[in-house]
């Protein structure tokens, strides 16, 4: 089938799952030195020594190799290639749907995003369960669908949508804030700045900035979302309650480095790659 026959919402979607592939597979060790960082406070003692991300790191790289630093990679390609193409698909037909040509507000951007957002976060949330729980360490997997089928046999199939609620409280808002920023601030270049050769620098620059703003305003459901993930017997209201009594305000931003380096690099590249290659087919992104 000609590539000038495929809907344009399908080609969204396989731009997106392309730039997702690539910004996943650079950027997973940032992702598992952030998870290993959460979910050491559920062994630490109140008021114990501060364990760093350099410290993490190094430790993995020590005990499991270099390898080690891209555990949970499967579960997040199995996850990335098709949520990503899920949410650039799903902002894609909705932008198409409801401002075709125009250019979303601010208010405007944060909706789309974070319906968007929405839709991928939903699809994906059981494979997002499994990759957490793959990168903690804590679990002997061997397979996501070996992974799938123990939970499904041991815990039932509910487990699989734990931490519903604290993914979508930091899925969405960070993919509105972002793409919030990222659309406003792409809106403040000089116009020529788009046909020159330092376009794509220029968009890469823009999400970087977006991405930082985003991923700390968002980091205390991440952490919140990585324990509820890990120990689901923990609902989330009760996983916000022991994280503040054993660690205080401080508790909500640990693994913020790695997660806003990641976080801000992925979904940088990830437009940047998207809508060069949407650029490319003819389709306005």
């Amino acid at each position: 089938m000609e590539l000038s026959l495929v809907h344009p919402a399908i080609k969204a979607f396989m731009c997106g799952s392309f730039s997702g592939t690539c910004s996943t597979l650079l950027f997973q060790p940032l992702d598992l030195v952030k998870t290993r960082l959460q979910t050491l406070q559920s062994g630490m003692q109140p008021g114990s020594g501060r364990v760093g991300m350099m410290s993490v790191l190094l430790g993995v790289v020590r005990t499991e190799r270099l390898l080690g630093l891209w555990k949970g990679v499967s579960p997040s390609f199995v996850r990335t290639i098709p949520g990503v193409g899920i949410y650039f698909s799903s902002y894609y037909s909705l932008k198409q749907h409801f401002f075709q040509d125009n250019r979303p507000g601010a208010a405007q951007a944060v909706v789309l995003g974070g319906g968007a957002r929405t839709v991928a976060g939903v699809v994906m949330l059981p494979i997002t369960v499994i990759k957490t729980r793959f990168e903690c360490g804590r679990y002997s997997y061997v397979s996501v669908s070996g992974a799938l089928r123990s939970v499904c046999q041991s815990e039932g199939p509910a487990a699989l949508f734990s931490g519903l609620m604290a993914t979508l409280l930091r899925d969405v808002p960070f993919s509105g804030i972002y793409v919030m920023f990222y659309s406003q601030t792409k809106a403040s270049l000089p116009p020529e700045m788009s046909l020159s050769p330092w376009a794509s620098l220029a968009n890469f620059s823009c999400g970087i900035l977006a991405g930082v703003l985003a991923s700390l305003i968002t980091q205390p459901a991440d952490v919140v979302k990585t324990h509820v993930q890990v120990n689901p017997q923990l609902r989330t209201a009760d996983a916000v309650k022991y994280i503040y009594t054993a660690h205080g305000v401080e508790g909500f931003f640990r693994g913020a480095v790695p997660r806003c380096l990641r976080r801000t690099m992925m979904a940088a590249m990830a437009w940047t790659v998207y809508e060069q290659m949407m650029a490319h087919i003819g389709l306005k992104s």
